[in-house]
């Protein structure tokens, strides 16, 4: 029994890197997009667009790779594509600028740009890969239940840490945003992921995980997933989810920067980067109750406060304070504040939309990750069409109406009216 323990985890660390990994590539997008939309209007979010797109394609084959494969397999796979997508993003600071491909709105576009939106999705298909890897594995090792939430939110507090230095080193990396600025600005930090995949990469291949499921690869499926009702509505409740976790600080971040004083890009790189580590407080702090307090109500609350918050910047859009040495609409506090809330919501959302699958959570799994593209193309509404026609605050209420949507599903959605059918 202690070895099994030991195996664990040693599974268990080995997953919170691998979660750390996932948004250090995934919140480098937001940032990047505001280099290449000072130059390309339409392009502010189309990084962050390709990067969640290669979930719509890698959900379901990563889930299959699951079963076929195994985590450490796939997640070793997932590793190498992403060292390949962010030298294909650090190709795009060194070729391409002075070769015109295409006409956009008006606009003649380089190929330096193509260059990193595909660079964009490569990384995309290797996040979707290490998330179908992490969440299910930490589910299953926590024992499911509450105590598989508090793993998989332990996990989150990893992952929103890393997801909080990236902003804030890109802000410090560009200071304020020109016409002159490139990728060439961020290079370092791409390289550095490099480096940090390549050594990830060497310490998985010879950390020994022990697969939590047995062998899946003869496991007869009689059903699929979607004919539990709370998984199904859970993995529309997760495509909105990443929609309002991506949206809520890149609108942000991409208000902040455009606004007309010095150092404004660096601003609202703290700003977004304050956001992501009230999400690694709020996942924290889950993680400590989550033994005592239901995955169900904390998902309650959190909804509801952020709703709450998000009309509150709306109402308060006129009022300025002074924050990070500049001044920024009082709107940002309760904006930032919001991952408080948004914190616990993916943890949550997929512990309760997988409780009771049994075999099937792998392939629950993966419809989960194809699912998470609501990260690319709901900013991308937000930004290109809801923005333009309402201004940066009035974006928002997109927002609410996604959270309205977790918040039915806490309350009602989230239980398994599916007892009946057979999971072992």
């Amino acid at each position: 029994m202690a070895q099994k323990q030991e195996r664990n985890w040693v599974a268990i660390i080995t997953m919170f890197f691998i979660f750390g990994m996932i948004s250090f590539v995934t919140n480098m997008a937001a940032p990047f997009g505001n280099i290449w939309g000072f130059t390309y209007e339409w392009a502010g979010m189309a990084g962050n667009l390709m990067n969640f797109v290669a979930y719509l394609f890698m959900g379901i084959p990563a889930g299959n790779m699951l079963i076929k494969f195994g985590y450490k397999k796939t997640s070793l796979i997932a590793l190498a594509v992403g060292f390949i997508g962010l030298g294909v993003q650090w190709l795009s600071s060194k070729v391409g600028a002075d070769v015109a491909v295409c006409e956009i709105g008006g606009q003649i576009c380089a190929l330096n740009l193509f260059i990193y939106l595909l660079g964009a999705l490569i990384c995309g298909f290797c996040v979707c890969m290490l998330n179908t890897v992490v969440n299910p594995m930490l589910n299953l090792l926590g024992g499911g239940g509450n105590t598989g939430n508090q793993l998989i939110q332990a996990g989150g507090t990893i992952n929103s840490l890393t997801g909080t230095l990236t902003p804030m080193l890109v802000g410090v990396l560009i200071g304020t945003l020109t016409k002159e600025t490139t990728m060439a600005e961020v290079a370092p930090l791409v390289i550095a992921g490099m480096v940090i995949f390549a050594v990830s990469f060497i310490i998985i291949s010879f950390v020994k995980i022990e697969e939590p499921q047995g062998d899946l690869s003869n496991v007869t499926y009689e059903r699929s997933p979607l004919a539990f009702r709370h998984c199904l509505l859970g993995i529309i409740a997760i495509f909105f989810y990443v929609g309002i976790e991506i949206g809520i600080p890149n609108e942000m971040n991409m208000w902040i920067s455009r606004l007309p004083f010095e150092g404004a890009a660096k601003i609202a790189g703290s700003l977004a980067a304050t956001y992501w580590f009230l999400m690694l407080c709020g996942r924290f702090l889950s993680t400590i109750i989550s033994g005592k307090v239901s995955t169900r109500a904390q998902m309650i609350t959190v909804s509801s406060v952020a709703i709450l918050l998000l009309l509150c910047a709306i109402f308060t859009g006129d009022i300025n304070i002074s924050l990070f040495d500049g001044e920024v609409p009082l709107s940002c506090l309760f904006i930032f504040l919001c991952g408080l809330c948004t914190s616990i919501m993916w943890g949550g959302i997929f512990n309760l939309s997988t409780e009771g699958l049994g075999k099937y959570t792998a392939k629950a799994s993966g419809l989960f990750m194809t699912m998470v593209v609501g990260g690319g193309v709901m900013p991308f509404i937000q930004d290109n069409v809801v923005r333009p026609a309402t201004g940066y605050l009035g974006s928002y209420w997109l927002i609410i109406a996604m959270i309205a949507y977790i918040l039915f599903y806490s309350l009602w959605g989230c239980k398994n009216v599916n007892k009946d059918i057979k999971v072992d």
